[in-house]
């Protein structure tokens, strides 16, 4: 583990000394060819990356932000495009956020890039809305963990449900927590992450406006867009949307393809490639559909969102998790989740122990105070005693109070302050 953390790090400072080179020397490059030839040696680094790392969490994280998102935003930036080009005036922490991070900031006045076209806003208006908050989701995810626990008394198809549940509140965390940060430190607006995902109508609405809308908005840029173009000479301008929609989650499978790779570190099946294959072709005839029956009677939201995330997630369970089920690197990702969520319950416990400790001079910790160290599974759990024990002297009597008194016994007493 050791180990893992000084790759990490080593990783960190490779990827912020590549971002300083973009923002001081590349900007300065005229667009074009000229600044893609000067930004080959990143796309190199970043593409390989994940292999100077041996834990299925830290591969995906890193094969996602880096080896596709961070490629894909610097890919754009080289013909001034996409959201690096829009912001490269601004701050250097603001351009390391928006580079190394899955974020989309909300369109306003200062930013009218970033506005995306009508047919991708929000068109859930006809049937209620079902939002799930980020503490709900951590629950919900924390739940699902441990009832993988007891996978063996459940039905394999019910397991694959759990992880396609898991997939989605993971990543949608994760993505929250990266906006919560941003946020926090530097003041941005930021679009959510996803747009409940499971309220669905159809498949245009939930690859196009739904799901993962970062990487919805880097599709449309680097590939939709381009090969719409391209298109439009050779078919024709009714025709050429449905051929660039194909040929973005052809991309879109080629660069998932590439994450399962550096994950299982095994040769490609190209199931994940189908999988998106088959959407992107189901998309087009769905498309036609539509076109034939517009201004028709169309199905009512309560058949449809069934219909769709019921498509979505058994597709999923035919081509999509395969791959990485045989290699057991679902397995190991649980596994990894878990040691994050234990280090996070104690982090959590131990923010409000110090939380209680610094309120005031009178504070009375009852017995969940012991308890809560009582309970941390762990060798350090008498180094953690000794340390909170000589928190006593290390207090000077004044904060405390004449008359106060400061014990801590996590053995069988409670921390109380008197």
């Amino acid at each position: 583990m050791d180990g893992e953390i000084n790759n990490l790090v080593k990783l960190w400072l490779s990827i912020l000394a590549s971002l300083f080179y973009c923002y001081f020397l590349a900007s300065k490059i005229p667009k074009g060819k000229f600044r893609l030839i000067s930004l080959l040696p990143i796309f190199i680094l970043f593409t390989a990356l994940p292999l100077y790392l041996s834990y299925v969490f830290p591969i995906g994280l890193i094969a996602l932000l880096f080896s596709w998102l961070g490629n894909f935003k610097l890919l754009l930036f080289a013909f001034d495009r996409g959201p690096l080009s829009t912001h490269s005036s601004n701050s250097l922490i603001h351009f390391i956020f928006i580079a190394s991070l899955p974020i989309k900031i909300k369109e306003n006045e200062k930013y009218p890039f970033l506005k995306s076209p009508d047919i991708h806003q929000n068109s859930s208006k006809k049937h209620p809305k079902l939002p799930l908050n980020w503490p709900t989701k951590v629950l919900l995810f924390a739940i699902l963990v441990s009832a993988h626990d007891y996978k063996q008394t459940l039905h394999p198809k019910i397991v694959l449900l759990l992880y396609s549940c898991m997939v989605y509140l993971l990543i949608d965390i994760i993505f929250g927590i990266f906006n919560g940060l941003v946020h926090a430190t530097s003041g941005l607006e930021l679009e959510p992450p996803s747009d409940e995902p499971y309220l669905s109508t159809s498949l245009q609405d939930f690859w196009g406006r739904r799901w993962n809308l970062m990487v919805t908005y880097l599709l449309r840029h680097t590939v939709y867009k381009p090969a719409r173009s391209f298109f439009d000479n050779m078919l024709g301008s009714m025709w050429a949307p449905l051929a660039a929609v194909l040929a973005a989650f052809i991309v879109s499978g080629l660069m998932h393809e590439l994450v399962f790779y550096y994950v299982t570190r095994v040769s490609p099946t190209w199931e994940v490639t189908w999988y998106f294959v088959l959407h992107g072709a189901c998309v087009v005839v769905e498309f036609g559909v539509k076109r034939v029956f517009s201004g028709k009677a169309q199905l009512h939201w309560a058949v449809s969102t069934p219909l769709t995330v019921g498509f979505v997630v058994a597709t999923a369970m035919w081509l999509f998790f395969p791959p990485v089920l045989r290699t057991g690197a679902v397995e190991k990702a649980i596994e990894e989740c878990k040691v994050l969520l234990d280090f996070a319950k104690v982090l959590w416990k131990v923010n409000s122990f110090w939380i209680k400790l610094i309120k005031g001079n009178r504070i009375m910790l009852v017995e969940e105070a012991s308890q809560t160290f009582l309970h941390i599974r762990s060798p350090k759990r008498d180094e953690i005693h000794k340390n909170f024990t000589s928190l006593s002297s290390s207090i000077p009597r004044e904060r405390l109070g004449q008359n106060s008194s400061f014990n801590c016994e996590f053995a069988s007493r409670s921390c109380i302050f008197i």
